[in-house]
């Protein structure tokens, strides 16, 4: 009998996981609190070994073409007048904005459809008891339902509730000092493909970013330390923008004035989760419950799909779970550590808080855009420096479009000389 896993979360993480567990030859149900898969999100963007997965995945070239089209990024002046160009097409490599460039909701809906059986997933419930057994974790729903499960892979985001019921105090976040909002507005005829970036004097910045669904992706920044409020109810949260941004200029009064309509308001202060370890007896982290270095690290996405195949491949390749996750810690480590190295300044230094300080950085940022230091700059924001080797694995790929008829089977005679059934 294959082992049934139970995943909490229904995003990139935790539907990649899914798909990888799927072709491993495992049971796996997930279970997500919000009542339907949930599209849309801002700007991601996949990157080194991230890429290696999803084309292991079969998904690479789908997910190109579902890209948001963005060409470069921008820095404007409060005319509209550009600071600092960096246009994707005359970088080698990933810069500012990545060869994959895609919506978040786009790629976990490309990760849904690729576990293609929907009875799997279990929409508008969560977890509220983890219970350690033996041989099994015993885990208890809101909606009364309770079930044992071989294994349970947490893949809820930052705020992760599950991760507090089993590893209740252990996260010691690093609060990254820049409260950001993220929405989407209508286009105007003067939007266009780049990633446009505005700074405004008291360390705000202001976005535009691109779809492909006729939308712009607004974003509107300020660093400051969290004073909590990310807990403020959405209405508050709306006002505390609409002062801040009210005189910052360029294009924020038309965003502030969608702001009102936008179905998909999120306002976070950002912190890094920093756990000590990623699992307990059979509950294991992995995506931003485990680790995130929020978008100031650029790879969220790489780590969150690179992170799910490296925990199938292990669970795949022994018998006992928690040798399992441990191996899968080894691996994902180094390169969670490397890719949380953003220093606390580089939020201030992005966001200068006079008009000088502005003039400043683009200057910095002119200087770096020239083509003799253009690639050493884009190398700077590229992949990790550290990345798991997926060569220690057996890298077959996977059956596009959710075809896992040799699935079963095929898993137990992976590396390591498995034999048998799990």
């Amino acid at each position: 009998m294959s082992k049934h896993i139970l995943i909490t979360g229904a995003s990139i993480a935790g539907n990649a996981a899914a798909a990888a567990l799927l072709h491993e030859g495992f049971d796996v149900t997930v279970v997500e609190r919000e009542p339907a898969f949930r599209d849309g999100g801002q700007n991601i963007d996949v990157r080194g070994v991230g890429r290696e997965v999803l084309r292991l995945m079969g998904l690479d070239a789908i997910a190109l073409a579902q890209g948001t089209g963005e060409e470069g990024t921008v820095w404007v002046n409060a005319d509209g007048s550009e600071a600092a160009r960096f246009l994707a097409s005359e970088i080698e490599g990933d810069g500012p904005t990545a060869e994959m460039e895609i919506l978040r909701g786009d790629l976990a809906r490309l990760l849904y459809d690729a576990v293609s059986d929907e009875k799997r997933f279990r929409f508008g419930d969560h977890i509220v008891g983890v219970e350690e057994k033996r041989d099994a974790v015993a885990v208890t729903f809101a909606s009364g339902v309770t079930a044992d499960y071989d294994a349970l892979i947490v893949a809820e985001g930052v705020g992760s509730s599950t991760r507090e019921l089993v590893f209740a105090g252990e996260n010691d976040p690093r609060w990254m000092d820049l409260t950001i909002a993220y929405f989407t507005i209508p286009t105007t005829p003067n939007d266009d493909r780049m990633w446009r970036w505005y700074n405004a004097p008291g360390k705000r910045s202001v976005s535009l970013r691109p779809d492909r669904h006729g939308t712009a992706r607004a974003m509107l920044s300020i660093a400051r330390e969290a004073g909590g409020a990310e807990h403020w109810d959405v209405d508050q949260q709306k006002a505390f923008l609409r002062a801040c941004f009210a005189d910052a200029g360029w294009e924020t009064p038309r965003i502030l004035a969608a702001m009102d309509d936008a179905d998909d308001f999120y306002f976070d202060a950002l912190r890094q989760v920093r756990m000590p370890r990623w699992s307990h007896g059979r509950v294991v982290l992995t995506g931003d419950a485990a680790w995130c270095a929020t978008p100031l690290a650029g790879i969220g996405a790489t780590l969150a799909v690179t992170g799910a195949y490296v925990l199938a491949q292990e669970l795949a390749g022994t018998h006992d779970v928690e040798d399992a996750f441990k191996a899968y810690e080894d691996q994902m480590r180094p390169m969670v550590e490397d890719g949380q190295g953003v220093p606390k300044i580089a939020p201030r230094l992005m966001h200068p808080k006079s008009r000088l300080g502005i003039r400043l950085l683009h200057g910095v940022l002119g200087l770096a855009s020239l083509e003799p230091v253009r690639d050493l700059t884009a190398r700077l924001v590229g992949a990790p420096d550290k990345e798991v080797d997926l060569s220690r694995y057996d890298r077959a790929p996977y059956a596009v479009h959710g075809d896992r008829s040799n699935a079963q089977g095929r898993s137990s005679q992976r590396r390591r000389g498995a034999t048998g059934p799990r």
